[in-house]
């Protein structure tokens, strides 16, 4: 990652004066070689100009002593005021029909124009400004391309009905209630972990639904069982949640090292499952004869998914390369397996709003289907949150909570933060502060941001996705009256984490 203009090493003076001094303070040049080391040292300063001019970013970069703290003055009370209208339009969404990804992205704007105009104004660097700008861009173009391979993966495989193929084996599998609840909380949270969890648990309230028709209790508490077991599943991998892959897209934690989180997840999900499981009626559904055998070629996209993950591990870990690199060699796989498929006359079912048709199967259909307004709203989290540290905000915020307060305090509240707002914009003002902690802590603001979420309906995508999926059956009321088994989940996770992972602190 590129470092943050906040972040730089302030450095005195113009950086071409500096080694232009250093040049000219070199041994050689002495009074009595001056015929000829005048006319190196001319030299000298001729090549070190050029390549200074030919590249300003050293330049702009070296000299960050022009950077103001705003949090007291009028544009950083607008930003916040901004920002917070925003994020309760987000938080409406569900009510207002009002997609997401709009009041964030030109919230955003705003509030760098803001800061723009200020610097402007009281004769500000703005050449420092605008290097903070493209950090952000570049923090979300390695997330959006990231996310970008991975969702056309998952639409590739669903649409080889790899993933209805599973639920139709689950529907017509003849098993009970209890059983399905089980099933269904371990796939979850076995899946998720290289599938995002939203797409896990949306394949999962589609099995419990089927077999639930006539038994809404159990719809309702298997969609709660889901939405714990694929938050608490997607916390140990740094596939399974948008958290997880910043923190290691930001080289914070290894590869290797979010499996520590594995039993302190899997703590997390069976704790209030047991307790949701005394409430599952003890009866077996009648199983459905359907069968759904997948298209040509799925088995080959899931293996070409999984090769895919491993060259992003591959590249990151044995090369240092950052994790999105080995993500897009592993789409072009895709795409000439796509081609494959579409020479040998293979054909690809498009929906259209309420109509399918058939055509030649294309990957670039594929892609079209991502969550362009998920990807569009996490460049406007990242934007804000990005302005409102460069405004100092996250510098206050992080004095008080890492400092004056304590990491596993603060750590613990990011959790429980997670369940009103977001964990994606929350785990971003984290990594943007870039606290002193140990292994152990990063860890754990991983779990925490992670599995907070599942405290509430409205806490993660998978929650607010199922409220929309079930929706009269799986309520914000029904996840709320079991809240207080959640938390001891959460609780008993966390405690988990230090006793098992003690030595990382």
């Amino acid at each position: 990652m590129i470092a943050s203009a906040s972040k730089l090493p302030a450095m005195p003076g113009n950086a071409a004066e500096i080694l232009i001094d250093i040049a000219a303070n070199h041994p050689n040049n002495t009074d009595r070689n001056c015929s000829r080391d005048c006319m190196h040292h001319t030299a000298v300063k001729s090549v070190l100009m050029i390549l200074l001019f030919a590249i300003p970013s050293l330049v702009f970069a070296s000299d960050t002593s022009t950077q103001m703290d705003l949090t007291s003055t009028w544009v950083g009370y607008t930003a916040l005021c901004i920002f917070v209208l925003a994020y309760a339009l987000v938080m409406a969404e569900e009510f207002t029909g009002l997609r997401k990804s709009k009041p964030v992205v030109l919230a955003a704007g705003i509030i760098w124009l803001l800061i723009a105009y200020y610097y402007t104004g009281h004769d500000g660097d703005s050449h420092v400004t605008g290097m903070a700008v493209r950090h952000n861009i570049m923090e979300f173009a390695e997330l959006f391309l990231f996310l970008l391979a991975a969702m056309t993966y998952i639409n590739a495989m669903e649409e080889r009905l790899v993933f209805e193929a599973l639920r139709s084996w689950l529907v017509r599998s003849g098993f009970g209630y209890r059983k399905l609840f089980w099933m269904t909380g371990f796939l979850a949270f076995f899946i998720s972990p290289v599938a995002d969890n939203l797409t896990t648990a949306l394949l999962m309230c589609a099995v419990v639904m089927a077999v639930g028709a006539d038994r809404p209790r159990f719809v309702t508490l298997g969609c709660i069982n889901i939405v714990i077991a694929a938050n608490a599943g997607g916390a140990f991998s740094p596939f399974g949640d948008i958290t997880t892959l910043m923190v290691w897209q930001k080289g914070i934690i290894s590869f290797e090292m979010f499996f520590l989180l594995f039993i302190p997840s899997l703590v997390n999900y069976m704790v209030p499952a047991y307790f949701l499981h005394q409430a599952v009626p003890d009866e077996t559904p009648t199983a459905s004869d359907e069968i759904v055998k997948t298209k040509r070629g799925a088995k080959r996209i899931v293996f070409l998914f999984l090769l895919t993950i491993a060259t992003a591990v591959s590249f990151h870990n044995f090369y240092h390369l950052p994790p999105v690199l080995g993500m897009m060699t592993g789409l072009a796989y895709l795409k000439f397996f796509g081609f494959y498929l579409r020479k040998i006359g293979e054909l690809s079912t498009v929906r259209v709003g309420t109509l399918e048709d058939s055509m030649p199967f294309d990957i670039f259909n594929k892609v079209a289907r991502a969550e362009w307004d998920t990807l569009l709203f996490f460049y406007g989290i990242i934007l804000c949150v990005g302005g409102l540290g460069y405004i100092g905000y996250l510098e206050m915020v992080s004095q008080f909570a890492y400092i004056d307060v304590g990491p596993t305090f603060a750590n613990i509240m990011v959790g429980i933060l997670s369940a009103v707002v977001d964990n994606i914009p929350v785990m971003f003002a984290v990594l943007t502060m870039n606290p002193e902690m140990s292994t152990g802590q990063w860890l754990l603001v991983t779990l925490t941001a992670g599995v907070g979420g599942s405290l509430l309906s409205i806490g993660s995508a998978a929650g607010v996705a199922l409220m929309g999926q079930a929706k009269g059956i799986y309520t914000f009321f029904e996840h709320l009256r079991w809240s207080h088994y959640i938390f001891l989940g959460y609780i008993a996770s966390i405690l988990a984490h230090f006793i098992v992972n003690f030595w990382t602190f």
